[in-house]
């Protein structure tokens, strides 16, 4: 049996991961609008695998026996005026995402729950990943952004972004 603060929180973030898929659905749309298809369709593939790490913590929950509470997803709120602030804003939610996620794991650790902590490991990991990735990206922007012909090239090259679902046995 999962301990109850630990589902509650398990709960919470698959509610977290679906509001993600809407926030990247929301930058998708804002780069499409701007004619940047490559970054569109980047957010997209973001979109898909935040709706597969919601299913991955739904699943988990099942596989454990706790109920699956689903609850309103907030509509996204994030400010959008230029090119950057998209992929700033991108990075500050992978930051929260990241304290969310060692939050459920240290509530875990504390009640020696360590098949939810081995669970959350493959977690832990890819927001390491995802946080690079957002970093990159603003990199890039800033280095090549305000070139016409860079920012060509760099939405060329993330439109060739392929969708690589996890494996995650649970």
């Amino acid at each position: 049996m999962l301990n109850e603060k630990v589902t509650i929180l398990l709960n919470t973030q698959v509610n977290k991961e679906f509001y993600s898929a809407y926030l990247y659905l929301s930058f998708s749309s804002f780069y499409e609008s701007k004619g940047l298809s490559g970054f569109a369709h980047w957010y997209n593939v973001q979109a898909q695998e935040e709706r597969d790490h919601a299913m991955l913590f739904y699943q988990y929950l099942h596989n454990n026996n706790a109920s699956v509470q689903l609850e309103a997803i907030d509509k996204p709120s994030v400010k959008t005026e230029t090119l950057l602030d998209v992929l700033k804003a991108g990075l500050e939610h992978e930051i929260y995402v990241t304290g969310l996620i060692n939050t459920i794991y240290a509530a875990a650790h504390d009640v020696h729950d360590f098949r939810t902590t081995q669970f959350l490991d493959w977690f832990i990991k890819e927001q390491g990943e995802e946080e690079k990735n957002a970093q990159d990206l603003i990199t890039k922007m800033s280095l090549f952004g305000s070139d016409p012909k860079s920012l060509y090239m760099l939405d060329a090259e993330l439109k060739s972004r392929i969708y690589n679902p996890p494996s995650l046995v649970l």
